[in-house]
């Protein structure tokens, strides 16, 4: 293996910032393509068969063009669609990404759990079977939320949060059956965990949050445990559409530690 081969690290826009702070703090010398298919964005009202071919075509480029030790789809919506489509065409380890819905079934205390995810999320059957799976005893209510995404995208750029979509979702999940026994809720999209502060608010103190990046981690860390790494060049992002040049994304992903960016 070669020591200086990346960590690739695919979403469809911003959202798998939040599983590469988690990498960091595990694998701090690792080296990180970071791949965001922003002209393809947003991913949840795309049917499932442009998902996947999407996804598999650009995870090909992106693999035969940089070389990767290891892909992970950090994007609830492309994993639990094309994450078999791409292990399947692939000769890397690929790590995906599901909802955290085993943790929260761990953390709840009333026994109902919200979920917030994309529509194209939240209709998986690999939902249902992870529900089945592990949360079978509790009551799951889902709420497809795709304003989150773009409430995330503008947060990180430094525009405005529409204070709006954060309490609508919070609240749509209250209005349901069973809601207003929600302590635990779901973030089954990678987007979501950057508006922590706003969507803590909305629900109020009683309400604990659940998501999948610190596990993703710890997957990438296990599959990588006793290879060498070495960080020839700073870690990069890279883009499908056009690279966000304004000063606050760029000073947003440096904090992530991605020097550069560039188109694909």
């Amino acid at each position: 293996m070669d020591p200086a081969a990346p960590i690739l690290l695919f979403d469809s826009g911003v959202g798998g910032l939040t599983v590469l702070a988690e990498l960091r703090k595990v694998l701090p010398e690792a080296p990180v393509i970071y791949a965001a298919d922003t002209a393809g964005l947003p991913y949840g009202g795309k049917t499932e068969a442009e998902i996947a071919a999407r996804v598999a075509g650009l995870l090909g480029v992106l693999t035969e063009r940089y070389r990767p030790r290891l892909a992970t789809i950090a994007c609830n919506t492309a994993s639990t669609i094309a994450l078999g489509m791409v292990r399947d065409v692939l000769n890397i380890p690929i790590v995906g990404t599901v909802p955290a819905i085993k943790p929260a079934a761990a953390l709840t205390r009333t026994g109902t759990i919200g979920l917030l995810g994309t529509e194209a999320t939240i209709r998986q059957g690999y939902v249902d079977r992870l529900e089945q799976e592990f949360a079978s005893d509790k009551h799951l209510i889902r709420h497809a939320a795709p304003e989150l995404v773009a409430a995330a995208e503008a947060k990180l750029r430094g525009n405005p949060v529409d204070p709006q979509a954060i309490a609508g979702a919070a609240e749509a999940l209250r209005e349901k059956a069973g809601g207003a026994q929600i302590d635990t809720v779901v973030l089954a999209c990678t987007h979501f965990p950057l508006l922590a502060e706003e969507l803590a608010e909305a629900f109020g103190p009683h309400v604990r949050f659940v998501d999948g990046a610190d596990g993703i981690a710890r997957r990438i860390a296990s599959l990588t445990k006793g290879q060498d790494f070495i960080r020839e060049q700073p870690d990069r992002a890279v883009f499908t559409g056009e690279a966000d040049h304004g000063d606050a994304f760029a000073s947003a992903l440096r904090f992530y530690g991605l020097e550069r960016s560039d188109r694909i």
